[in-house]
């Protein structure tokens, strides 16, 4: 009896093996043609904005911008932060914070407007991509950011989390440091895309060959119905939440590919996420100087809720009177 036993455990390792090898062959040539098209965009956009800065045209910018940032209880100087958040991902937009004279309050405030709005022309392209307008996608990105801030600076206390602490700003002598540097962080960030989209491609190349990606879906489902969106959209709202839409773009091209998720569903998805997206790390990142996560979090989830409810019900609405415009002219 032992050694059928045996010779049984052993057959099925070898299968799990040769599955798990399987999977993974066939995730890297797609994981690779992501990483290709991420590139391409990101890389030339953090060079053009590091050359901006160092010439100073985004300071200009932000000067042109600063009465509006009063009205929502913002210095003129956070206006250069949100500006380098649109073009960037959140790690220069921190640094930048770490030097200006803000309190805890004007932190949270633009921590929100930034978590929003960061990253904004590469993930409105993968947006794209993935089925939904470019148009529709950045102005609501923008408007929400803007519309969340207005009312976060309505109910925030007075006084809330520690004091900032500043530090001192990088300031490069010429251009040839300040393309070192570049070249530095862009090799970096290349080998980090690699790797996340790479590891993320197999492991849902693994989920899909043992069958494990319904059962994430089954375990998120009642939480998709009270966002307003499908069943369908479970992975994929997961992986935004966790590794955000630059990251998660691969699995999501993927799966709309695959006919995984309808069309429609998949533009409802993009309408949450857009708003609501990396969930996980991008709070850490604030949490990390003193940001208390609920006043970053809530807003997001309810923000992008309300967006995706009432784009359903203006959906509903059309649907109703284009078939109410079908009989009456069949009358």
């Amino acid at each position: 009896m032992r050694q059928p036993f045996l010779f049984y455990i052993h057959y099925e390792m070898n299968t799990t093996s040769k599955r798990l090898y399987a999977s993974s062959r066939t995730a890297l040539p797609k994981a690779g043609k992501t990483i290709w098209w991420l590139l391409k965009i990101i890389l030339p956009i953090s060079l053009i904005v590091s050359s901006l800065q160092y010439w100073g045209v985004i300071a200009l910018m932000a000067g042109y911008l600063s009465p509006a940032f009063a009205l929502i209880g913002l210095p003129g100087a956070s206006a250069v932060v949100f500006i380098t958040s649109i073009f960037v991902p959140l790690y220069g937009p921190i640094a930048i914070i770490s030097t200006l004279p803000m309190d805890m309050r004007q932190i949270t405030i633009l921590a929100l407007m930034c978590l929003i709005s960061h990253n904004l022309f590469v993930e409105t392209a993968v947006q794209k991509k993935s089925g939904s307008s470019a148009i529709t996608m950045f102005s609501l990105r923008l408007c929400t950011s803007i519309a969340g801030a207005f009312i976060l600076n309505l109910v925030l206390p007075a006084h809330i989390g520690s004091s900032h602490i500043i530090q001192k700003s990088i300031v490069f002598v010429n251009v040839q440091e300040m393309l070192l540097n570049w070249i530095i962080s862009a090799g970096k960030l290349s080998l980090k895309i690699s790797l996340i989209i790479s590891g993320l491609m197999i492991l849902q190349s693994i989920l899909k060959e043992f069958s494990l990606l319904d059962k994430i879906s089954r375990l998120f489902a009642p939480l998709m119905r009270i966002m307003g969106l499908s069943n369908d959209s479970s992975f994929l709202w997961f992986v935004a939440q966790t590794l955000g839409l630059g990251y998660g773009s691969a699995v999501m091209f993927e799966e709309i590919e695959n006919k995984s998720i309808t069309p429609l569903h998949a533009n409802l998805l993009n309408y949450h996420i857009a708003i609501n997206h990396s969930l996980l790390e991008d709070t850490l990142l604030f949490v990390a100087i003193g940001v208390p996560a609920g006043w970053i979090i809530a807003p997001r989830i309810l923000l992008a809720m309300l967006v995706v409810w009432s784009v359903r019900l203006i959906l509903k609405f059309k649907m109703k009177k284009s078939t109410e415009s079908v009989i009456s002219i069949q009358n």
